[in-house]
């Protein structure tokens, strides 16, 4: 007769459950050290972002005082600075997403050995069952275990196996969620280097004004009158002004005084500063150049943006493959169209009002005069129609980011840039005013 011990066998698949659900916890898989190091990161990040709040109420101070060299020098000198911060502050945020991709591979990593060590316990557990399984109600009698002993130890021996088996699920589904976040994090680790990009390009514009800056003190010898009189004989004059070319995204560049009429007209229908409009345009046509041009099949949502496109393109009677539209940030999916950047599913809700105002029916994303008229009916509704500041640079990142990135730090460059665009557009303006 064999001998039966439930007991031993019930304490010995009990120890290999235990063993099995223990081990190290996938929430626990991040080492004390690679935390602190992303707290230490998180807390270089803040200090960062701040010290650029402050070079940007600096140079909107300064930018309000009247024209001096040292006010100039000084607000080229914050520029750089503001722009090397910057560059310093993507440079961490990519470093950030990078320990967080790592993080969610070690979870996956440790995910995967439990649930080797779960499925290697639920294999020893089916082969006790096979052994219990071969033992009769006769053996079990004339054996050394009390009968209801027995069958409480089954009981809790199914419970453990049902344990296993959910856990089995809630780690499949863990992985899942984990092994997403991780595409997504690699995502927006793309999009902050190419924010990067944009930044570095930017900050070598700044550094030709630092050259510029350098010819100015060599020339004038630190003299403010001699600054005066060099800014009198560098000042454009309103002929050069009115034709010099203004570069437009997704179309033909127009003559600067073509540019200032369509702003103007449509500031006329949105009390939206015609300078800031500029400023605008002027932006995107920027980034245009830099990040470069996307595809309506790949960039654009599928089913919000997509079905749209084609059929603003087939009444327009244009090629969709042969127009120009935006690639796709992390933050969401591209396929913006034209000199203004709407997105189609954006497009088509201002149609109408765009048609009623232009005349133009069908309204055309890529014919400047449409283009101008939709930018700023979006500002308008983004609040630019206030006219401060704070107003325009808050519509300017809403136009770039939505309202829900509006805030955020890693698009404040936008919103400056365009400010200072719309300083210089502004300065051109009154030239031609007053001619």
């Amino acid at each position: 007769m064999k001998s039966l011990n439930l007991t031993g066998l019930f304490v010995g698949i009990t120890a290999l459950f235990v063993i099995a659900i223990s081990g190290v916890s996938f929430a626990q898989s991040e080492s004390e050290q690679v935390a602190n190091r992303r707290a230490q990161l998180e807390k270089d990040l803040a200090a960062i972002e701040a010290e650029i709040d402050k070079q940007r109420v600096f140079l909107e101070k300064k930018q309000r005082e009247r024209v001096s060299l040292e006010r100039d020098v000084a607000i080229i000198e914050h520029e750089i600075e503001k722009a090397q911060l910057s560059i310093r502050a993507r440079d961490l945020e990519i470093t950030k997403i990078t320990e967080n991709i790592s993080g969610k591979e070690e979870t996956i990593g440790a995910l995967n050995e439990k649930l080797v060590r779960e499925k290697q316990s639920l294999a020893q557990l089916i082969r006790r069952t096979n052994e219990i399984d071969d033992y009769t109600i006769a053996e079990i009698l004339l054996g050394n275990q009390d009968l209801s002993d027995f069958f409480e130890d089954l009981d809790s021996f199914e419970e453990i196996k049902g344990a296993l088996d959910q856990s089995f699920d809630d780690i499949e589904v863990t992985k899942e969620n984990t092994e997403a976040q991780k595409v997504q994090l690699i995502d927006r680790r793309t999009s902050e280097q190419e924010l990067r990009q944009i930044q570095v390009f930017e900050k070598r514009k700044i550094e030709r004004r630092e050259d510029e800056k350098q010819k100015i003190l060599d020339v004038t010898k630190g003299e403010e009158g001699a600054y005066q009189s060099l800014i009198n004989e560098k000042q454009k004059s309103a002929a050069q002004i009115r034709t010099e070319l203004f570069t437009l995204r997704g179309t033909a560049a127009i003559p600067f005084e073509r540019a200032l009429e369509l702003a103007n007209a449509a500031s006329a229908k949105t009390d939206v500063r015609p300078a800031f409009i500029l400023g605008v345009i002027a932006e995107e046509s920027n980034l245009g150049e830099n990040v470069g041009t996307g595809n309506w099949r790949t960039d654009m949502h599928p089913t919000r943006d997509r079905p749209v496109f084609e059929d603003i393109t087939n009444r327009l009677g244009l090629d969709p493959d042969q127009l120009p539209v935006s690639k796709k940030p992390w933050y969401g999916w591209g396929g913006a169209m034209g000199p203004a950047q709407f997105i189609p599913s954006t497009w088509i809700l201002y149609e109408k009002r765009i048609a009623k105002i232009t005349g133009q029916d069908p309204p055309n994303p890529w014919d400047p005069s449409t283009a101008f008229m939709a930018s700023a009916l979006l500002l308008m509704d983004n609040g630019a129609d206030k006219g401060t500041y704070s107003a325009e640079r808050l519509a300017a990142l809403r136009y770039f980011a939505g309202w829900r990135n509006a805030t955020k730090p890693a698009y404040a460059f936008y919103g400056d840039e365009v400010m200072e665009l719309a300083t210089k557009y502004q300065g051109l303006i009154d030239i031609l005013a007053s001619s």
